[in-house]
């Protein structure tokens, strides 16, 4: 495939309404349970992103049938918790960190051996986070020193534990709970901060009991998943490129409708709000276990804030285009206690610095985050490393910038938000493809 970059001019005022993609963190856990659940699941709102396909693909190999009724949709025929079949073949999550590793979780329950595998970037994120608690439960996956492919063992009797974890992660969390279906006992995860509860709030939904709150959660197993109906609510990670686009650009005023917003995944949204953001939400309400609205945002003037930590696990996906808007605002913005960004798909904190310095915006990197000076930006050409979340944000950044702003290497976008392109220009960035 042919290396796609874009060029990101000055455009228009940013008028309408956008309608992002489905939650792809919630996309990949209805299609895991659904999988596991007696009975047939029917999900609308799914993300039809590489990521969740890649999913959706693994699962199929191993024997569940899901249909696509029509475009957003899965209907999941669920085999049961002990219904999945194993497989000579590689099992490839493609770019999906998430899908890799709740995958391993689930696995290590099952009576056969499987091998995860990825593209380059997941190849070189790190997987010890998962594997050495799963160890502890009594699995066996071997890796490539701490790296991609994971070879998991089955047939290994697991046992709940209480874990504590080292650094707060949403996806080791999950990828323990899911393990803990199959183990005898309790399984407990306690978190240093607060991490999205996409993986409690399911399991309630789909019928197992769990005992969660902010910062903990235990389960026992030897209990039953029942299928359900999920309607997937759209990504808020996806909504805060608009969100900060439409914050820089005077004149800007876009409606976001059906944005999931669990407390746990919407600290971006306080930290804009600190920084003197004008965003209301609207038509607030609950879907699928979830709390959902529509966010309005206008073009406010943006100051520097000094972030404070307790939000940083809540917005771990958003810092890149947070850092656009800290290079668009008036006087300093101070993130620390984000040292988790250097695993991403990139090291998004010297991704992000780098990028943001060839436009001529005065950063100071430390090891676990940077202080940004705002004030105007130049034109340029950015590496975004093959990551997403890096390409769109200096799409956004081009949108006030002196000149064009080139982005190198955006492929990866698809892997979370197809159609990016399209949604964006037609609410009035001025975007080509190069």
């Amino acid at each position: 495939m042919s290396r796609l970059d874009w060029t990101s001019h000055t455009g228009r005022a940013l008028q309408g309404r956008v309608r992002v993609p489905g939650d792809k963190s919630v996309s990949h856990r209805a299609l895991m349970l659904g999988a596991l659940a007696d009975g047939v699941s029917h999900i609308r709102g799914f993300l039809e992103g590489e990521d969740t396909r890649a999913t959706a693909a693994v699962l199929q190999q191993l024997g569940v049938l899901i249909e696509t009724p029509a475009d957003g949709e899965r209907r999941v025929h669920g085999v049961g918790l002990h219904g999945l079949r194993g497989t000579t073949q590689p099992l490839d999550c493609g770019n999906a960190g998430t899908g890799m590793r709740l995958l391993a979780g689930l696995l290590a329950g099952q009576a056969f051996d499987s091998t995860l595998i990825g593209d380059e970037s997941l190849s070189r994120r790190p997987m010890r986070r998962v594997t050495d608690p799963l160890a502890l439960m009594g699995a066996r996956i071997d890796s490539q020193d701490g790296l991609p492919p994971l070879q998991v063992h089955g047939g290994q009797p697991l046992h709940g534990i209480q874990y504590t974890l080292p650094v707060a992660s949403a996806q080791v969390k999950s990828a323990l709970l899911l393990a803990g279906l199959y183990a005898q006992g309790d399984t407990e995860v306690i978190e240093p901060h607060p991490t999205r509860d996409y993986t409690e709030r399911m399991l309630a939904a789909f019928g197992w009991p769990i005992d969660f709150a902010p910062g903990r959660a235990r389960l026992s197993g030897g209990h039953t998943l029942h299928a359900t109906d999920v309607e997937v609510p759209a990504d808020f990670s996806s909504a805060a490129f608009f969100l900060v686009a439409a914050s820089i650009v005077p004149g800007s005023e876009l409606r976001l409708p059906s944005v999931g917003l669990n407390p746990r995944r919407t600290g971006l949204l306080q930290a804009l709000r600190l920084m003197g953001a004008d965003i209301r939400i609207d038509n607030q309400r609950e879907s699928g276990g979830e709390p959902v609205g529509d966010l309005v945002v206008r073009h406010a003037p943006l100051h520097g804030i000094e972030l404070p930590e307790a939000l940083v696990p809540d917005m771990i996906d958003e810092f890149p285009v947070l850092f656009v808007a800290a290079a668009a605002a008036k006087g300093r913005t101070v993130v620390r206690g984000a040292a988790e960004l250097r695993v991403k798909e990139s090291d998004r904190l010297a991704a992000m610095a780098t990028g943001l310095r060839t436009l001529g915006v005065a950063v100071d990197e430390a090891p676990d985050g940077a202080a940004i000076d705002g004030g105007a930006m130049s034109g340029g050409i950015i590496d975004s490393h093959g990551d997403h979340r890096i390409a769109m944000s200096f799409a956004v950044a081009g949108l006030i910038a002196g000149g064009p702003v080139r982005v190198n290497d955006c492929n990866n976008v698809a892997t979370s938000f197809p159609g990016f392109l399209e949604l964006a220009n037609g609410c009035g960035f001025a975007l080509a493809t190069v």
